[in-house]
């Protein structure tokens, strides 16, 4: 595999999640989010976790980091403390780095605890990548675009599982319905079991 028939390049849903993080201020930290599991402050320490999780998963550098779901009690939470924008903004572009490498997508890998063929795995990171970063730019009132290269490599893999029993343990809930002429990104959302039309409460 060269790099010019690498399947996907998460370059771009890596810079549009990095993007937002000036516009994150610290009084959103306790805001909801798309993600029901999730305030701004929690889903910001799982986007520090899993860029660390799927460039280990991306390099075959299987421990703790992949072996451990994020919901694990043995996995520590990553911190807030210092300059988290400036870490985040590393790990992203290290993340998608790692990814254009052709071996990435070559055999198996494992993210989560979860053992899958590395083309999957890859995928399952841009699509965290991409869905996310929505989760983000809605939860702090900012725009937020997609190529149709990423938005469809979403729809791609979330239409694989739509089954709610599928579902279970995967953080996605069942899609939404939407009309099939919808813009890629918003059908992405839908499919991930967010509503497109999702807007945050206005702070206290």
């Amino acid at each position: 595999m060269t790099n010019d028939d690498l399947p996907l390049d998460l370059g771009p849903a890596a810079a549009g999640v990095a993007g937002l993080l000036d516009g994150v201020d610290q009084e959103r930290f306790g805001a909801r989010t798309p993600c029901p599991d999730y305030r701004v402050e929690d889903l910001l320490r799982h986007l520090l976790g899993l860029t660390l999780a799927f460039r280990a998963a991306a390099r075959k550098e299987f421990g703790p980091l992949t072996d451990l779901s994020p919901t694990d009690t043995a996995q520590p939470a990553p911190s807030l403390d210092g300059d988290w924008r400036g870490r985040l903004r590393r790990q992203l572009d290290e993340l998608a780095a790692a990814w254009r490498e052709p071996a990435a997508w070559e055999g198996e890998t494992r993210a989560g605890g979860v053992s899958l063929p590395a083309e999957v795995m890859g995928r399952v990171a841009l699509n965290e990548l991409l869905i996310h970063g929505w989760d983000l730019a809605r939860a702090t009132g900012q725009p937020y675009e997609a190529d149709d290269v990423t938005a469809g490599a979403s729809i791609a893999l979330l239409s694989q599982g739509t089954d709610p029993a599928a579902r279970e343990g995967t953080g996605f809930a069942p899609p939404v319905p939407i009309a099939d002429d919808a813009p890629p990104l918003a059908r992405a959302v839908a499919l991930s079991g967010r509503q497109p039309s999702w807007a945050p409460e206005p702070l206290a």
